[in-house]
């Protein structure tokens, strides 16, 4: 099971250099990759009809195409993973040619992770229609996957239409890797169906159980297992000693997990220093510090 952690861009501080020491020193312990969430726009908590949402205006978040293509720019080895990329309140054939290109630029070492999201707010900022945006996300992955892989592309579907074009470069891997974020029935159906990956959101193999036996008949439904897509739940620093650490990745490591991403975010941790500390401890109490 691969281990990568999870950039803490809400709480880290947002200037080049952090970004360079934070990935340098991810490659360097030996993490496998790094993961960035995406939110385009925070919305005001003190806004008419209140804010409910975990994020605000107040926390900043990188974009993670631009952040990547700037620590591809820095590292050499480890991987990059969207975590998720809201897809349905972007233009798909930019979301193309954007990540063909992070593609190209970091060797072909790149995982999109695409989700619905859940900011309003956003979607209406971007002019994206919040209502459809789960069964737009499904025509979007089928579009997505054909624009990585063919030079001249035509698609006629509900919410899209490409006229004999393409994207050039074409990335290196055709297609990306397509993983889906959540946790939904509707979700796991996509998953079974489209992906090749799921970005689950359980503290651990046992809680999502349930979900896990609802993948598995969506799976079935489509002539494939569990062996045949990637997993990747995320394991907080904050949840426990390195015992628990332990136990919870064996835990997802029997229900087939093929990646695990550390998370250092919203436990207190202050600074730079901090997250880097954490970092290193984590390495080495698991054992797989390079350096």
């Amino acid at each position: 099971m691969q281990v990568g952690i999870v950039y803490p861009q809400t709480e880290y501080p947002t200037d080049a250099g952090a970004a360079r020491a934070f990935a340098q020193q991810a490659e360097a312990l030996g993490y496998s990759h790094i993961l960035a969430y995406d939110h385009v726009l925070g919305a005001d908590p003190d806004r008419p009809g209140g804010w409910t949402g975990p994020y605000t205006y107040r926390e900043s978040f990188h974009e993670p195409f631009v952040l990547f293509a700037y620590l591809a720019g820095v590292v050499e080895r480890i991987s990059f993973v969207t975590g998720v990329i809201v897809l349905p309140q972007r233009q798909t054939a930019l979301v193309a040619k954007q990540a063909a290109t992070l593609d190209v630029l970091c060797g072909g070492r790149l995982r999109v992770g695409v989700g619905v999201g859940w900011n309003e707010v956003e979607y209406q900022a971007l002019g994206a229609d919040f209502a459809t945006r789960g069964r737009r996300s499904e025509e979007q992955a089928a579009l997505l996957r054909q624009l990585w892989t063919e030079p001249l592309v035509s698609f006629e579907g509900k919410w899209h239409t490409v006229d004999k074009a393409g994207i050039n470069p074409l990335p290196l891997q055709r297609p990306i890797p397509l993983w889906f974020g959540g946790h939904a029935d509707a979700v796991l159906a996509r998953v079974a169906r489209l992906g090749d990956g799921w970005l689950p959101n359980y503290a651990t193999a046992a809680a999502a159980g349930p979900a896990l036996a609802t993948l598995d008949a969506q799976l079935a439904a489509h002539g494939r297992t569990r062996a045949d897509i990637g997993i990747e739940p995320r394991l907080s620093y904050g949840e426990g000693d390195p015992a628990i650490w332990r136990e919870r990745m064996e835990g997802w490591a029997q229900a087939g997990a093929t990646h695990i991403t550390l998370n250092t975010m919203r436990l207190g941790l202050q600074g730079a220093d901090a997250h880097l500390a954490a970092m290193r401890r984590f390495a080495q109490e698991m054992g797989f510090q390079r350096q």
